[in-house]
């Protein structure tokens, strides 16, 4: 059974639907990259629903939600309340968490509020920390050609991000460590319309290298210890949310395995979706039975 439909939050509604709806089993929630982005490239994540419940959600200005004009409301703490009420909207008393990117920021940030009835969490291509992030970009922006890198570091400095020849930099750096794909599928193309640059902007920053936005200070390293439940922590081989944090956020945090996708980027689910779906789906069986 299919369900889409709306939820009122602060600010505004945001837009859902889940999948199979009926099955009784635990339901896997996801929480999509971005700040700013959509569940629109996770579509694949349905072909889970084959064992259990998949909840997408929107989250408010970008996507299928509303899109308020108020910037109050790019704060990660009304985003842990938004997932919070959809939780309550949808009844989902006991659920999977899968957050991937921006996603496993929000996760973790909700788990620490020591909500009841998570059954486990998976932090797909993790930033858990803003600093780390950064350290990580300049190390993997390091390994780009000179020129490249010339462009890049020059345009942050003189503030000119968005320019035609930052823009082309940064496909150089996409190509690398976000989704390796050659040619790169068309469909991904079709989601830079539901993509909102201004909540970016104001909780992130210009680029993905420099944290200027409202997250700059975030990091719950030292509070991965109370994230108690079954976690699953992935990443590609060469992705931006390196092996190296990836294998350090897992093993601050008790119940944790890690996993590494061999021939992927930061989107595995899409650059290895048989072998994604297979490693996600064995965690989640695993920890039901």
């Amino acid at each position: 059974m299919y369900e889409e439909g709306y939820i009122e939050v602060t600010g505004g509604k945001v837009w859902y639907e889940i999948h199979n709806k009926e099955f009784p089993a635990t339901p896997l929630i996801i929480l999509h990259g971005g700040p700013g982005s959509s569940c629109y490239s996770m579509q694949g994540l349905k072909a889970l629903s084959k064992d259990r419940p998949v909840v997408f959600y929107d989250q408010l200005g970008c996507g299928r939600s509303d899109r308020p004009d108020d910037n109050s409301l790019w704060r990660i703490e009304r985003f842990v309340e938004e997932l919070a009420k959809v939780r309550q909207a949808l009844r989902l008393d006991d659920v999977h968490i899968l957050g991937h990117s921006w996603g496993t920021t929000l996760a973790a940030a909700y788990l620490l509020t020591k909500p009841s009835g998570v059954k486990s969490v998976i932090f797909s291509s993790s930033c858990l920390s803003a600093l780390l992030w950064e350290q990580d970009q300049k190390r993997n922006i390091g390994k780009l050609p000179a020129e490249v890198q010339e462009v890049i570091h020059r345009c942050e400095r003189e503030g000119t991000t968005d320019s035609e020849e930052f823009k082309k930099a940064i496909l150089e750096f996409n190509k690398t460590y976000v989704c390796r794909l050659d040619p790169y599928p068309d469909w991904l193309k079709e989601g830079a319309k539901y993509r909102n640059p201004e909540v970016y902007q104001i909780m992130w920053g210009p680029s993905e290298f420099t944290v200027k936005g409202n997250l700059r200070t975030f990091d719950c390293t030292s509070r991965l210890k109370e994230i108690t439940c079954p976690a699953l922590y992935t990443c590609g081989r060469f992705d931006e949310a390196t092996p190296q944090s990836t294998q350090y956020y897992s093993s601050l945090t008790p119940n944790s395995a890690y996993h590494v996708f061999e021939k992927s980027a930061h989107m595995p689910y899409v650059e290895e979706p048989d072998e994604y779906m297979r490693v996600i789906g064995r965690f989640l069986n695993e920890v039901e039975n």
